[in-house]
């Protein structure tokens, strides 16, 4: 594998090849194997455990297998994460219970190296990536539903509908990335360090109907919590955020009460406020437009027709358009090569291709955000 050159008496950082190997999804052991069979020379687990923890050097020979056996540059195992603002910063993630330590910890390392990526393309255009996101305090008396309207008070919003919630956040200056995070029990982890732009990183894996709402969903961990851990606290202001920003109780109020409230009118609701119709479902329980009994037959009526797996009549996915958009613009109008730019990044030229270019089609329905306007 072609390393462009890097000079290989240059030692690992220890806790890069944690990363690495865990954003890979990888155990020590299988790192090993994979190691061991590339290189043709027996690699033990117990070699990976000493290098991972700092007690003994990676460096020549044994350095490019093991950037061969990850599939990134030697540069990138070489980084110090710290000077590279990698592994640090208050994360918050929207998961099912069911998802084990493994999962989490690989997804967590891919977030980790996609603010890597992200600062160095960030850094290429120069100049400063301004943002407008701020905390907004939650207390006794300031809900997290006052939070987003506060939100979309400054946003400037209309009373109704969010047409589309990518745009705004990337308007506003933030990152924001789809993924395939190898799990379907998370739907979206965000991460915001101070003097940098919040980065979203939502699960292709997602269903298109939970997208929105997850998307919203960090958008409020990132604006109300500056505190640690993932309390039942914080996911249930998380939600109510959510709820609040996608479907404000004055207007939202209003619609669900104009007619009975079955499942034909839920769908048809669906595609008009952009949420699926369990979330709807839940909101109109919330405010008091159905009762109790109501809400649980037409549950027991979702989950019989197998809406709780998969509802019908997906919503259309919104894209990012920044990320994509800054790297047309270095690669168009900054004359940077593509293997320039992968390599500024971290990534080899494949793996850049694949998640900054191939899957970033910019001919959906959301709106442009032009670099030029972000980056100043």
């Amino acid at each position: 594998m072609d390393n462009g050159g890097v000079d290989l008496d240059v030692a690992a950082h220890a806790a890069m090849l944690v990363l690495a190997r865990e954003s890979r999804g990888m155990t020590q052991a299988e790192l090993a194997q994979v190691m061991t069979r590339q290189s043709g020379t027996a690699v033990s687990q117990g070699y990976i455990s000493k290098a991972e923890a700092g007690r003994l050097e990676v460096t020549g020979p044994r350095l490019a297998a093991y950037a061969e056996a990850l599939r990134y540059p030697v540069a990138v195992l070489c980084a110090d994460p710290e000077l590279h603002g990698v592994g640090v910063g208050l994360v918050h993630h929207r998961k099912r219970a069911s998802l084990g330590a493994p999962a989490l910890r690989r997804i967590h390392a891919e977030l980790a190296l996609a603010r890597m990526q992200t600062r160095a393309l960030l850094t290429l255009a120069g100049g400063e990536h301004r943002h407008r996101f701020h905390r907004i305090v939650v207390d006794d008396f300031d809900t997290a539903a006052d939070a987003a309207s506060e939100l979309r008070r400054e946003w400037g919003l209309s009373p109704g509908a969010v047409p589309q919630l990518i745009p705004l956040i990337e308007a506003a200056g933030g990152l924001v990335l789809v993924r395939d995070l190898g799990a379907r029990e998370l739907d979206a982890v965000t991460q915001w360090i101070d003097g940098n732009p919040p980065l979203f990183l939502i699960n292709a894996l997602a269903p298109a109907d939970r997208f929105r709402f997850s998307l919203a969903h960090e958008l409020g961990h990132v604006i109300m919590h500056s505190e640690p851990g993932v309390t039942a606290v914080q996911e249930r202001q998380a939600d109510e955020f959510a709820s609040e920003l996608l479907l404000p109780a004055d207007a939202v109020r209003i619609e669900l009460k104009q007619g009975r409230l079955d499942l034909a009118r839920l769908l048809d609701l669906k595609h008009r406020w952009g949420v699926s119709m369990a979330a709807l479902l839940r909101r109109a329980a919330t405010l008091g437009v159905v009762t109790d009994w109501q809400y649980r037959n037409l549950m027991v009526e979702m989950s019989a027709l197998g809406y709780r797996t998969q509802e019908p009549s997906d919503l259309v996915r919104e894209n990012p358009r920044f990320l994509p958009g800054l790297v047309t613009w270095l690669r168009d109008e900054q004359g940077y090569r593509p293997d320039q730019l992968a390599d500024a990044s971290g990534l080899l030229p494949d793996e850049f291709a694949r998640l900054y270019v191939d899957n970033n089609d910019s001919t959906g329905d959301s709106t442009g955000v032009s670099p030029v306007e972000v980056m100043r």
